[in-house]
């Protein structure tokens, strides 16, 4: 589905990513996880094609992404910023609706779509509301239903979890596991180990612009690595019911501060 050859970004003379390769097959959630800095969105927006990369290739579905057009793009993949702030006055329904606009799907099938994604992240009471009004949990929610109606078979999400409480962080994450389980792609930005431990399918942890490890949960966040990379002491063990990693930060000791 996804596929980055060597690729390298340099900016003003600093290397905001280094030669990094990644697979993103369909069917798979990719969490994209590393501290504040490692250049997690910076990839993201290249797997996007909002940004040409200094160096290498990102290709989607065996071609290069610059070779689609706006339509193309719209009709391959969905995109979920970080930043999810609704600054103009458009009903909820309205900002979901939107997801539609350069698609190519069947206007019969608008409706249901659309009330479908909003029953799914808990938004349907909302729909008349001004989106300005609402929460930043629940405008990151209407962003998020909007993606979804988009119906792409690639869906990238930047710190889709960032605003949400307990119950909507795992109701979103669920639901975007549920859509690679259907055999779409999905990457995602996180910052909360232990939800990209229990919901992805592969772990991709970059540190300063370079991937560093890419395997399975249990692979990636293993101690070591992770304590290097964080610079922070950190116990890892087995969720109780899922069976996944769970990382605890412990006391700092000295080579680390």
């Amino acid at each position: 589905m996804l596929t980055l050859d060597n690729l390298s970004l340099t900016l003003g003379g600093r290397t905001l990513l280094d030669d990094v390769s990644l697979d993103c097959p369909a069917g798979s959630l990719t969490a994209l996880i590393g501290p504040n800095g490692a250049g997690k969105s910076t990839l993201l927006g290249l797997m996007a094609g909002d940004r040409a990369p200094s160096r290498g290739k990102v290709r989607l579905d065996g071609r290069p992404i610059e070779a689609y057009g706006i339509r193309a793009l719209a009709a391959r993949r969905a995109v979920m910023p970080q930043d999810s702030v609704l600054r103009f006055a458009y009903r909820v329904e309205e900002v979901v609706r939107m997801g539609r606009a350069l698609r190519d799907l069947p206007p019969e099938d608008d409706d249901r779509r659309i009330g479908e994604a909003m029953a799914d992240v808990e938004i349907t009471d909302l729909a008349g509301r001004d989106a300005m009004t609402l929460s930043g949990g629940e405008q990151a929610r209407a962003t998020f239903a909007r993606v979804r109606v988009q119906e792409t078979p690639l869906l990238l999400l930047d710190e889709p979890t960032a605003a949400l409480d307990l119950r909507h962080q795992e109701r979103l994450l669920r639901l975007a596991a549920g859509w690679a389980a259907q055999g779409h792609c999905v990457v995602a930005v996180m910052h909360d180990l232990n939800l990209a431990a229990a919901h992805a399918d592969r772990l991709a942890l970059l540190d300063q612009g370079r991937l560093v490890a890419h395997g399975t949960p249990w692979e990636v966040l293993e101690r070591r690595q992770l304590e290097h990379v964080y610079r922070q002491p950190v116990c890892v063990m087995s969720h109780p019911d899922r069976h996944c990693p769970v990382v605890v930060t412990t006391a700092p000791a000295k080579e680390f501060t």
